[in-house]
């Protein structure tokens, strides 16, 4: 009788625990539902070819892009392009260089804005999200920083800024904002070698598949992202074959949302109710314990 006193007197009891725990499962059940949901797919969405048999490796596309994106400049020591680079919270896009069986070889990598992106499909609130001309673009009032993007994406895209008070996740938007204002993206707009075409995806598979067949001896018969996971809106053409060029070739051409559909359902339920779960524990723990250990005395009275 001792202990039923007690415990209400702390306001903790065993209904409360189980109305506790209940209540996280009932409200992670509509989280995982959303989560699985997939993006839309625009039905010929914007992009870029990225054509590296034209690529001078002068950089001006990262310099450009850090301007538009009010980023900090780029290291300005070429000495960077001695080792591969990846994106980062304050570098959206990169040039790197490879030595191949054709010599040295520039590849400018960023976002790859996929059909169907994994990224806008594991974020639980649609803060990434494919826009209706395909860019995916992130949505800072919708984060709730869980950072499944970043865990999700097959190429490692975005990026969280670790030491921001206010961290946001940094990747390439395809300058949507540029666009609003009738704009072309600000790499493709100042690459001097005209190594970057931006247009309608339906276009760019035309105008590559136009060059591999008109300069034969200079392509690799192939065109990157018209079927990797589904399909990208960042295409590529090379003189050699894209693994030399440190494009991933092992990714398939199964949209990555489908892979994971099951996985998505069940796993955020799961992870979103063990804190709360652990939280009713501590609770229902202390609550028959005052500071002094007096109630676990009374209990056993």
């Amino acid at each position: 009788m001792k202990q039923k006193d007690n415990t209400e007197k702390n306001g903790f009891g065993r209904r409360s625990f189980f109305k506790l725990v209940g209540a996280a499962g009932i409200a992670t059940v509509p989280v995982g539902t959303a989560a699985a949901s997939e993006e839309a797919e625009s039905a010929d969405p914007l992009g870029i070819l990225i054509d590296t048999t034209r690529c001078l490796g002068c950089r001006t596309c990262e310099f450009m892009c850090s301007e538009s994106n009010g980023l900090p400049d780029p290291d300005p020591d070429w000495g960077v392009l001695d080792e591969p680079r990846t994106t980062s919270d304050c570098q959206l896009t990169v040039v790197n260089k490879y030595e191949t069986e054709k010599g040295p070889v520039f590849i400018k990598r960023q976002c790859m804005h996929c059909n169907q992106p994994a990224c806008a499909s594991a974020c639980l609130t649609k803060a990434l999200h494919k826009s209706e001309d395909g860019p995916v673009v992130w949505r800072e009032s919708k984060c709730m920083g869980c950072r499944y993007c970043m865990i999700s994406c097959p190429f490692d895209i975005p990026k969280f800024e670790y030491d921001s008070p206010v961290p946001k996740i940094q990747k390439c938007t395809l300058c949507a904002e540029r666009r609003e204002e009738g704009k072309l993206p600000a790499c493709v707009e100042n690459c001097p070698g005209d190594a970057l075409l931006f247009g309608r995806r339906s276009d760019l598979l035309r105008e590559a598949n136009m060059r591999i067949y008109n300069n034969p001896d200079d392509y690799n018969h192939e065109i990157y992202g018209e079927h990797t996971v589904g399909g990208t809106s960042m295409l590529y053409l090379a003189s050699v074959p894209f693994d030399q060029l440190g494009l991933r070739t092992d990714l398939g051409t199964t949209p990555y949302p489908e892979l994971t559909k099951g996985f998505l359902y069940s796993v955020p339920v799961v992870l979103t109710l063990i804190p709360a779960f652990l939280a009713a524990v501590s609770a229902a723990t202390k609550s028959g314990t005052d500071s002094d250990g007096k109630g676990a005395h009374d209990a056993r009275n």
